[in-house]
């Protein structure tokens, strides 16, 4: 199954620009191949009469048969008034939520500074390597209003402005590297920098950790930093979310996948793993040699899904700054219910911002996949890693 992923790369990092338009036909030509189909439409049936022969009329019924009406077929995904499937994770949500633009937050996850606040309330979470090997997550937040501490808050990587974007959220950092400073100012970036102008109103530090592992937010905070800086607090219209979840009457199984009761995206600092929980259905989370637990629940936190997102990259100096190609399309990994199966990423071509789409998931024969209603985790892995990452 590794093969079928490699295929989609180059392991040269050298010619990851030039041979980006061969990748593109390698991937369209595996995923949407044409299909032609034949049309045929049977003659009409004919009988020959006999010359000799009087047609008997048949007798009239004396009752035109009522036409029964077919009973309406009940819509799984209907819901309450005030009520809408939330884009991030699939569930009901009320409205005034579910249309709010979430905040996707940088969250430390050196160990000094676990276990970490408020991480389980994110419907979505993303994880990514930053330099040295140490890996950062970013929450993605719908619903926070009971929340008085997230985090600990870091700093900015460009890559994951790209993922907030996807999600039309309102992007949290406490600073940022230099290489992201000029996208970071692009107007269609709503960020909250808390070494910015709201920096104050935003974040709170805390006594129990030292520096720079004790800056956290809040509802409160959240709040306070987009009226200072007069961000739209609700999506943009046209806005169709990043996921394609089932039915809420149903569940993706992936029936003939192969088996990821065990997954290890074999980040070397924290050494993270999901272990499939047969009694939840869900894949619960690991790292630094037991439970990720958030410190606000005490409990372990756990995802409906898990995708393995694998990403051209390069390094960018010699204090071993990364960056990750957002935009380019990849291979991945789908994990539910205790099966994978293999398929691409792409970002959707948008005329009026190809920054603010969205990346989609394709099965191998190019539809698009849908997932599990409920949380996801998703592990953005160097391309070139392919053999380290452990499904089984």
């Amino acid at each position: 199954m590794k093969d079928k992923i490699k295929d989609i790369f180059i392991h040269n990092k050298k010619t990851v620009i030039a041979s980006a338009v061969c990748i593109a036909v390698i991937i369209a030509g595996s995923v949407f191949a044409s299909v032609s189909y034949n049309t045929y439409s049977e003659p009409a049936d004919t009988v020959q009469e006999s010359p000799t022969t009087t047609p008997v009329p048949s007798k009239a019924p004396d009752k035109e048969p009522e036409e029964e009406t077919p009973a309406p077929e009940e819509d799984a995904n209907a819901l309450p008034d005030g009520q809408m499937r939330s884009f991030l994770s699939g569930l009901p949500v009320d409205e005034k939520i579910g249309n709010r633009r979430p905040v996707a937050i940088m969250l430390n996850n050196l160990k000094p500074a676990q276990p970490m606040s408020g991480v389980s309330y994110a419907d979505v979470v993303y994880e990514y390597v930053v330099e040295g090997g140490i890996t950062r997550l970013m929450g993605v937040f719908e619903n926070y209003d009971q929340l008085e501490k997230i985090g600990s808050v870091r700093s900015c990587r460009e890559y994951f402005v790209y993922t907030a974007l996807e999600f039309d959220a309102i992007y949290m950092h406490f600073g940022q590297a230099s290489y992201a400073v000029e996208l970071l100012d692009r107007d269609y970036v709503d960020n909250i920098n808390g070494l910015g102008p709201a920096g104050d109103v935003a974040y709170y530090r805390t006594t129990d950790r030292q520096a720079p592992h004790n800056v956290y937010t809040s509802k409160k905070g959240i709040d306070a930093g987009i009226d200072m800086l007069g961000y739209r607090r609700d999506h943009y219209d046209g806005y169709k979310g990043k996921f394609r979840f089932c039915d809420l009457d149903k569940e993706v199984t992936n029936e003939g996948g192969y088996p990821a009761t065990h997954i290890e995206p074999k980040y070397r600092i924290n050494k993270p793993w999901f272990d499939y929980n047969e009694e939840t259905g869900k894949y619960d989370r690991f790292q630094y040699d037991g439970p990720q637990i958030d410190d606000l629940t005490g409990k372990q936190i756990s995802f409906d899904n898990v995708i393995l997102q694998y990403n051209f990259w390069v390094q960018l100096d010699d204090k071993d700054y990364l960056a990750f190609d957002c935009h380019r399309g990849g291979a991945i990994q789908y994990c539910t219910k205790g099966k994978c199966i293999p398929g691409t990423w792409k970002r959707e071509i948008n005329e009026d911002n190809y920054d603010m789409s969205a990346i989609r998931y394709y099965d191998l024969d190019g539809n698009e996949i849908e997932i599990n209603n409920g949380k996801t985790f998703v592990c953005v892995i160097q391309n070139d890693e392919v053999d380290e990452v452990v499904v089984e």
